[in-house]
């Protein structure tokens, strides 16, 4: 057991870290939010509801062109079945771009089809995950998942 607290702020700025979560289902959305809110974990989440729109944020254009806004996220949190552009294509994204394929990209779904999973990995995922059905189990999961890549794994710095 991890203890009733993860307060993880980045090494390099002190701030806390930016973790992006691509989900269109809001019901699983909520529950990512509310488990890293229950932690207690001081980290800012980006929701992003198709993939389109992560891609827009992570490549900073159309609403998210802002210079002064160029942050990059620690983690993304990157569902499968998404609209406007697929899980898949978002993760080939990330990683074929020289300036995002160091951001650890978690695969968090419902799939279990191993034709998912070697997609996701052929595409240099970090890690798969499968959304557990129960809460207390998504939780603890949730906690694992974030006490390793936030706390113990050892990150490069990302410029914006």
């Amino acid at each position: 057991m991890f203890g009733n607290k993860l307060h993880i702020m980045t090494k390099t700025t002190g701030r806390p870290y930016l973790v992006m979560l691509v989900e269109d289902n809001a019901d699983h959305a909520e529950l990512v939010i509310r488990t890293l809110e229950e932690h207690r974990i001081a980290n800012e989440v980006q929701h992003f509801f198709d993939g389109q729109s992560a891609l827009d944020f992570l490549q900073h254009r159309g609403e998210y062109s802002n210079p002064e806004n160029k942050s990059r996220p620690q983690i993304i949190l990157l569902d499968l079945r998404l609209p406007k552009v697929d899980g898949i294509d978002v993760l080939k994204t990330i990683k074929e771009d020289e300036t995002l394929k160091a951001i650890p990209v978690i695969i968090l779904t419902t799939s279990e089809a191993e034709k998912d999973v070697s997609r996701a990995y052929y595409n240099h995922a970090n890690s798969y995950l499968v959304k557990p059905v129960g809460y207390p189990e998504f939780k603890q999961l949730m906690n694992d998942l974030l006490h390793y890549w936030l706390g113990w794994n050892t990150q490069v710095r990302l410029n914006g």
